[in-house]
């Protein structure tokens, strides 16, 4: 297929990370009160990314959506961003759709599907974008989706999209992040179990109305946040697998790109990181480092005991955080090599003017009242008691029963850094700890130059990214599609 590079808003019938909200679960990068209620440091967090949601959250008022809520329905329309000036739809494979989620009183999940470019018996790819509580369009238009967004709001076709390698699904969750809505504010999650139930039941359905895919290998991947959300599914899935609850889902492996897995071993990492990369002095680092045994006695004391002790304990820990930022200034914390201009570290601002238009709303089979929520303060601030859990804790079950992980991160992302990702990475106690604590290091070669340096045994992978900040796919798309393919073809060592 060989698209013209710019569809313009007059020629498409639809138009439609952190990204990942990239360091979505943490404080803005200009507040260093350690009191500051979650939900003001995601508002702080969403301003930065130069986002402004008309709503923090879509809980949609009436009773007219309980009367229609069908619990385990899905709602799936094809769509076109060509209109009627390139392939058809069918040659294309774009879909939109909701999933009532049947453990809810009436919530709906939202998604895009969109078909390989390159083979449909390629794996299937499941995207989770950060925060807690950012949409999948964030990473869709500005990451490893087929468009990004250019000048007037024209799309752009991205020759690193994922879908060159995979069939990948972009779904807004948790419930009320994205289009993704409900209208009972019980519906809203506030652990990695309600999370993961839900995307296990929509897999399930998913792979019902698609019964073409459920063949194909199946990857979880995604940023930041996902740190929690593929550890949490991928154990959800493998124990579906091994009940024979419903269709098998064909897992073969999780990516987790800058993420925030085990905060008690990565928060001690930000002043040595800050050190290695001139952001504080020696004397600096050592006096924030005195905050390093209080953080790890709160974080061990949230996985003891749950509840408020998990939100003391991000506030203890954040303050290592705060302490650097203090220093650093006007640095991006998602990537140190640039500045922020005011509040202002990205801008991200065309994905809700794009996807707020009547014409894309209806494109997509969206409601015309309903507003896109690119980033929710309200399922941050729910998710306060989940954001200090260690989700590495079932990642040696995965392993040991052959499901591969890989861990990468920019080397140039001080938030989630790629120091305290290895360092969860290498103290992660399973049966080839040693082996690959002693792996070698090899380059991460794209087309002749080195992209990473990588260590790798058996099912676990460890890449760090050159010249990358937090959003990996985003600064080096061709490296990121290249880690992708090899990764899932087994030849990334």
């Amino acid at each position: 297929m060989a698209p013209s590079s710019t569809l313009t808003l007059s020629k498409v019938s639809l138009l439609l990370f952190f990204l990942s909200l990239s360091s979505s679960y943490a404080t803005s990068r200009l507040s260093h009160d350690h009191v500051n209620p979650p939900k003001s440091r995601a508002e702080k967090l969403i301003r930065s990314l130069n986002l402004f949601p008309k709503n923090p959250i879509n809980i949609v008022k009436g009773d007219g959506l309980a009367n229609a809520f069908v619990s385990g329905n899905i709602v799936e329309k094809k769509f076109s961003f060509l209109g009627d000036s390139g392939p058809s739809i069918e040659d294309l494979g774009h879909h939109a759709g909701y999933f009532s989620l049947p453990n809810s009183k009436a919530a709906r999940m939202f998604y895009f599907f969109f078909e390989s470019r390159n083979n449909k018996d390629d794996p299937v790819v499941i995207w989770l974008t950060g925060g807690p509580g950012c949409g999948g369009e964030l990473a869709l238009f500005y990451e490893n989706g087929p468009f990004h967004i250019g000048n007037n709001l024209s799309l752009i076709w991205n020759d690193y999209g994922w879908d060159q390698a995979s069939n990948i699904l972009f779904v807004d969750q948790p419930t009320g992040t994205g289009f993704s809505y409900s209208f009972d504010a019980s519906d809203i999650r506030h652990d990695e179990a309600g999370i993961s139930n839900d995307l296990y039941d929509f897999l399930q359905e998913f792979f019902k109305a698609h019964p073409q895919f459920v063949k194909n290998d199946f990857y979880i991947t995604g940023e930041s946040y996902a740190g929690h959300y593929a550890p949490a599914l991928a154990s959800r899935v493998n124990q579906g697998n091994k009940e024979n609850q419903g269709i098998h889902i064909n897992l073969k492996g999780f990516a987790i790109g800058n993420g925030l897995t085990n905060p008690a071993i990565q928060y001690p990492a930000y002043p040595d990181y800050a050190l290695e990369n001139g952001v504080i002095t020696k004397a600096e680092h050592d006096q924030i480092s005195k905050s390093i045994p209080d953080c790890e006695q709160a974080a061990k004391t949230c996985d003891n005991k749950g509840g408020q002790s998990c939100e003391i304990a991000f506030n203890i820990c954040d303050g290592i955080f705060n302490s650097i930022m203090s220093i650093a200034g006007d640095i991006n914390y998602y990537d140190i090599r640039k500045k922020c201009v005011g509040e202002l570290c990205y801008d991200f601002k065309s994905v809700d003017t794009l996807l707020n238009l009547q014409k894309v709303k209806s494109a997509l089979g969206v409601a015309a009242d309903l507003q896109f929520v690119s980033c929710s303060s309200t399922v941050y601030d729910a998710m306060a008691q989940d954001l200090m859990k260690n989700l590495d804790v079932g990642i040696p079950a995965l392993l040991e029963d052959g499901i591969k992980l890989l861990v990468y991160a920019g080397e140039e992302d001080l938030r989630c850094n790629w120091l305290g990702n290895s360092r969860w990475v290498y103290a992660m106690e399973w049966s080839g700890q040693k082996a690959f604590g002693t792996s070698p290091t090899v380059k991460f070669v794209v087309d002749g130059a080195e992209a990473g340096s990588l260590n790798s045994y058996g099912p676990l992978s460890f890449l760090k990214v050159y010249e990358a900040g937090h959003l990996v796919p985003m600064d080096q798309p061709k490296a990121a599609l290249q880690m992708l393919k090899n990764w899932m073809g087994g030849s990334l060592t």
